[in-house]
């Protein structure tokens, strides 16, 4: 699943496809292998992200100070998937950005109208959004599923996704984006 923001072109969809959290997060950088661009460019796009992933915890919006934290979490977290991907030790300043993000949030699950729903009555409800985003890192990339971490395959993606096919070889994060992109340019190939 995809989000179009209003007045925005293709590069300015958030892709939600992802089912790891951190990973849809580490996503809004697009096409990292080929020609990135960013789809947080301002406080109010990563109040749109966190909004379409049930992540706005309170009613204050993000400023500048919170969106380079994000930018921080997000990259420390591509790097620390891509080692892991790559069966390496991922670089302990990475690990000290995700662990330091932890480290301040102050966000509870509550139960309202039969739906689990996230909730902050700290100071700083963007940073407690952020580490439950780093939260989610942690059990993925220190869990016991970390070798099932994988950097997929399609030519301009580079995105990181949590491998849980039976046989172990899923080829991208999608099969909607990358998969299908990846098979229509093999079709073209094969029909010359």
């Amino acid at each position: 699943m995809n989000v179009s923001i209003p007045g925005q072109g293709a590069r300015e969809v958030f892709r939600l496809d992802n089912e790891t959290l951190a990973f849809r997060f580490t996503a809004t950088v697009g096409s990292r292998r080929a020609d990135p661009f960013e789809r947080l460019t301002t406080p109010a796009r990563l109040d749109l992200w966190l909004d379409a992933n049930g992540l706005r915890l309170g009613s204050k919006t993000a400023r500048a100070a919170d969106l380079v934290a994000a930018h921080e979490l997000r990259e420390a977290i591509h790097r620390a998937g891509k080692a892991i991907a790559n069966n390496q030790k991922p670089a302990p300043a990475d690990i000290d950005t995700i662990n330091e993000a932890v480290r301040q949030g102050r966000a509870y699950l509550e139960l309202g109208d039969g739906n689990a729903r996230w909730r902050s009555d700290g100071p700083a409800p963007i940073g407690d959004a952020l580490a439950l985003i780093a939260e989610n890192a942690i059990q993925v990339l220190g869990g016991q599923d970390r070798q099932r971490v994988k950097t997929c395959e399609g030519p301009d993606c580079g995105g990181l996704y949590l491998d849980t096919s039976r046989g172990g070889n899923r080829r991208w994060c999608s099969m909607n984006t990358c998969g299908n992109k990846a098979k229509k340019a093999a079709m073209r190939v094969l029909q010359g």
